[in-house]
């Protein structure tokens, strides 16, 4: 679906597929930088409606990466008809087969008594779906997708 955007004299033509990334350093202050372009990005393409579940997503997402990689990471979101998908990618060089073997989609629970831990539980509650994957040596993608208001109304009925 192709969307005209009419505003001061031009027009805007959006569509349902679209990508935009970001790369940030493994600093603590980046995880508002994270949270400023997916929410830029929302508002851009008229998700408002997922702004809540995704920024939160993000910034989780984000300070993982901070706290566990401690690499410079990138976050991408990329719109394919009615679904949304998060991705923040790190650079890690260890093997972590306790999250990249989590099944897609997999709810998580973090301990009642745990301190921290709560990130991806929080990820898999908001979410349709969630997943890792390491399709690039040397990167670790963590992602998450939404289904858009439209495709969710489109459910509905």
């Amino acid at each position: 679906m192709r969307q005209t955007i009419l505003g001061t004299g031009e027009a805007r033509v959006k569509t349902d597929t679209w990508s935009c990334s970001t790369s940030l350093p493994p600093y603590f202050s980046s995880a508002q930088g994270a949270r400023a372009f997916v929410r830029h990005n929302l508002i851009d393409h008229d998700l408002s409606d997922l702004l809540d579940p995704v920024v939160l997503c993000a910034s989780e997402l984000a300070t993982n990466v901070i706290l566990h990689a401690r690499t410079e990471y990138t976050v991408t979101l990329l719109a394919l008809g009615g679904t949304l998908a998060l991705q923040v990618e790190d650079h890690t060089q260890e093997n972590l087969p306790g999250l990249t073997g989590m099944a897609a989609g997999r709810q998580v629970r973090a301990m009642a008594s745990a301190t921290c831990g709560r990130g991806l539980e929080l990820v898999s509650l908001l979410s349709h779906e969630w997943g890792v994957s390491a399709d690039r040596p040397g990167c670790k993608t963590v992602w998450a997708s939404f289904r858009t208001p439209g495709e969710v109304a489109t459910l509905a009925a």
